[in-house]
């Protein structure tokens, strides 16, 4: 079997995992966006204004976008890889011909492809509260390439580091919704003071949500291309830690 049909079906498999329970994956973000934007959008949006030019609910609406996207892709790599680890079905990933790029590859791709599914499933969400623009579209199918990808690769490191369901909920619950929250997906940095700006800025949802931001509304606060190139960096380091896991067998041989 060539390693093209290997990559393939690998990806194939992790893609019906998730699509195949539509209940439990895509269900989940349209209600919790829904009330994103009535609560955040409608009713205390109407009472904020504008931001930038542009009304509050479209300005917040780029940071959902990615809020729904990253955690739905670090989640699906961590869960299956966990789950594999679990129930001991991963040994049949890697006893196989398969070779450990191609492995990490497979995982990255199903969870960042579930991640942009769900970011087009909140622009659905989105359109029923307020219209939708898009301003520059190279940077934003970038940014949610690279962010997705990045968040697929700390899936995986998570679902090798965890062990018990546990620890999944921490990393998710107590590392990654914070950096979210404090990432300027619901403020402006302009209002922040200097000393609170430039500690957000070492925050690097910060850079992610004004990616997006920029490719939706034409609006941001940090140079666009300097943002891509710096997430791409932090992608490619992840992905190679995520194949020297896998090639000295991390969570999986020991």
């Amino acid at each position: 079997m060539s390693s093209y049909v290997q990559l393939k079906s690998l990806i194939q498999r992790e893609i019906l995992r998730y699509v195949r329970r539509p209940y439990n994956t895509f269900l989940p973000p349209i209600i919790t966006n829904s009330l994103y934007f009535a609560v955040f959008g409608v009713i205390l949006g109407s009472r904020i204004g504008s931001i930038a030019g542009v009304s509050y609910i479209q300005f917040v609406l780029p940071g959902l976008v990615v809020l729904g996207a990253i955690s739905d892709a670090f989640e699906n790599a961590s869960f299956s890889i966990f789950h594999g680890r679990w129930n001991e079905y991963i040994d049949e990933v890697i006893t196989s011909p398969m070779s450990n790029r191609d492995i990490v590859a497979s995982y990255v791709t199903a969870s960042a492809i579930r991640g942009i599914l769900t970011a087009l499933l909140i622009v659905g969400v989105g359109l029923v509260f307020t219209s939708v623009s898009l301003s520059h579209p190279f940077y934003l199918v970038s940014f949610l390439l690279v962010i997705t990808a990045l968040f697929g690769g700390l899936g995986i490191m998570g679902g090798l580091w965890a062990t018990d369901f546990d620890y999944l909920t921490v990393l998710n619950q107590f590392i990654l919704r914070p950096l979210v929250f404090f990432g300027a997906v619901f403020y402006s940095l302009d209002v922040l003071p200097p000393l609170w700006r430039t500690v957000s800025l070492f925050n690097p949802m910060v850079y992610m949500v004004n990616g997006v931001r920029y490719g939706m509304i034409g609006v941001t606060e940090v140079d666009p291309n300097l943002s891509l190139a710096i997430l791409s960096a932090a992608t490619a380091v992840v992905l190679t830690i995520d194949y020297l896991l896998f090639k000295r067998g991390y969570g999986i041989a020991d």
